[in-house]
């Protein structure tokens, strides 16, 4: 299975309903086009200002899966308030490295982890089971529009077992 994106969301505001869009255009610096850290409305806006970790998250929608099976819940994929969710690809791998989506370049930051406000606002159990698998916090390299159903190249594919 290739990596593709399966679902892209935002955010107007903090705590605002997260929206499923099918094209969203990515600007360095800023983020999505239309998300709440983009227009700097975010729950941690001033705190990650000019963080290039805020511009773009990412999860995998093989551990929404897994965690919705293990803790026998039924969260949807909007549910854990992240940009993209992606499908055939282990995002861990990516941290420090650049990748593409489409025609834009990205560089993975850093772990996306769980955090108390998510789990205040979610379900408590994200942050014991979602260490380690909450996603990956991406840097904006180009500007460029994506699709759901585009490939991400420069990556390890999940392997089927």
């Amino acid at each position: 299975m290739k990596g593709t994106i399966f679902n892209i969301y935002i955010s107007s505001n903090a705590g605002a309903e997260i929206i499923s869009i099918n094209e969203a255009s990515l600007i360095p610096g800023k983020g999505i086009e239309g998300d709440r850290y983009y227009n700097g409305s975010g729950t941690f806006s001033a705190l990650l200002k000019n963080n290039p970790s805020a511009e773009l998250t990412l999860i995998e929608k093989e551990e929404i899966d897994k965690f919705n099976k293990e803790q026998c819940l039924n969260l949807s994929y909007s549910e854990l308030r992240r940009n993209l969710v992606t499908e055939g690809i282990r995002l861990n791998n990516l941290v420090g490295k650049t990748f593409t989506i489409g025609k834009a370049t990205l560089k993975g930051v850093r772990l996306c982890e769980p955090c108390a406000h998510l789990a205040e606002t979610v379900n408590k159990l994200v942050i014991p089971h979602l260490i380690g698998r909450g996603g990956l916090r991406a840097q904006i390299i180009s500007t460029s529009s994506i699709r759901v159903g585009e490939q991400i190249n420069g990556y390890e594919e999940i392997n089927a077992d």
